[in-house]
């Protein structure tokens, strides 16, 4: 349930001692958003973020990433979000209060080629990918082997084959690349995520904060580029997936971007899934259309496996105007665990950073704080981020 900001700053108040709030600043939240966020201003001039789930279930995913947050604070060149306190609602969701990190949001779409940004996002999560795992396992979040994990997606494929709504060429194709041995033998490492722009702040050319980490883990490493690779230029990808490799302690092994490529597919199992869920039957339909659309675009295309042992194969010429075979307007960024749960969709951030430049993302509501009586300016209309999304809900980069 969208709470207005004047509860979730109330909620603030309960879970931090002597909050003093003065201002907050509403954002909008999409019907599939995990979590509804607020930027509230304190008497003394600090900013903080309230982030409240929208399920229980998201809650209890955010309180428990702080623990492996505490533990990465020292192991990655970046800040990390710390949870300050928590409050329970009435219907016994969680709102958590935490410092507001420095930086402006990334738009993946904007990301450009060889940039000095680009490398400095590798350089990021090879920071995260080189994390002991033994972190992951101390804060108590899902770890998974290549097996396991491997295991995990066939299982989802199974429930998805159920619903009758995904073609049968793409449950052959993507059974194919789950059964290819050759495609996982790698070692899981520690993960952030699906991660979307919003999730990424820099300052300058530099990487200096990164959000959003409830779905962490130790899993496969295409997990965080999935997203980026649907989005970014070609170009911007391979810029950061360079700079990824050159940064890695352990390497990077040889079928990661098929992997990547793989998961970026599959994340519209886990959105098909969700609306089956959810029992929303004009989400269903629109995203069974996706799924055929997909089924269009790779009919004869091979590149989720790797060339037969002792075939030549000849470099094919680079297309004129070379496409992802996910058309980004058609991706849904959720959940990379199972699809069965409650809680797969992420959250979109739609509010604009306090002082950030943006031409396509308005100012988030406003609502300053009466010291006497705790009431607010209602008349200022409620301002809705404008991020990268598609017709059918595609990720989007928004400040968060």
């Amino acid at each position: 349930m969208l709470r207005s900001p004047l509860t979730l700053a109330a909620l603030a108040t309960a879970a931090v001692p002597h909050f003093d709030p003065t201002s907050v600043q509403g954002t909008s939240a999409s019907d599939d958003a995990r979590f509804q966020v607020a930027y509230v201003t304190t008497s003394d001039g600090r900013q903080w973020v309230v982030r409240a789930g929208l399920s229980t279930a998201a809650g209890a995913q955010m309180e428990q990433s702080d623990g492996l947050l505490r533990l990465l604070t020292k192991r990655v060149p970046f800040a990390v979000p710390r949870i300050e306190g928590t409050a329970v609602a009435e219907d016994g969701t969680v709102a958590a209060v935490l410092p507001r990190l420095p930086g402006t949001s990334m738009v993946w779409r904007e990301l450009r080629p060889g940039s000095v940004i680009a490398r400095s996002i590798g350089r990021a999560l090879a920071a995260v990918h080189d994390v002991d795992p033994r972190a992951v396992e101390e804060a108590g979040l899902p770890t998974y082997d290549a097996d396991a994990y491997r295991a995990r997606r066939l299982a989802t494929l199974d429930r998805a084959a159920a619903t009758g709504h995904v073609p049968p060429a793409l449950l052959s194709r993507w059974e194919r690349a789950l059964e290819e041995v050759a495609l996982w033998k790698f070692a899981t490492c520690t993960v952030h995520g699906p991660l979307e722009g919003s999730h990424v702040l820099v300052d300058g050319n530099e990487v200096v904060a990164m959000t959003g980490w409830e779905q962490a883990g130790v899993s496969d490493p295409a997990a965080d580029f999935a997203v980026l690779s649907v989005l970014a230029e070609p170009a911007a990808f391979d810029t950061v997936l360079e700079a990824y490799a050159g940064a890695r302690h352990d390497g990077v092994d040889t079928h990661l971007e098929r992997r990547v490529r793989l998961a970026a597919e599959l994340q519209r199992v886990n959105a098909l899934m969700d609306a089956v869920t959810a029992g929303e039957e004009g989400l269903v339909r629109r995203r069974a259309a996706a799924l055929a659309r997909l089924a269009e675009s790779v009919d004869g295309d091979e590149s989720l496996l790797p060339p037969a042992p002792g075939r030549r194969t000849m470099p094919e010429p680079a297309p004129q105007d070379p496409k992802p075979a996910v058309d980004p307007d058609d991706i849904e960024v959720v959940d990379f665990e199972d699809a069965g749960s409650d809680d797969e969709t992420v959250e979109i951030p739609v509010a604009q950073r306090p002082g950030a430049e943006s031409d396509d993302e308005p100012e988030p509501s406003t609502y300053p704080i009466d010291e006497a009586d705790g009431s607010a300016d209602a008349s200022v209309d409620d301002g809705e981020g404008q991020g990268e999304s598609g017709p059918d809900g595609d990720p989007q980069d928004k400040d968060s």
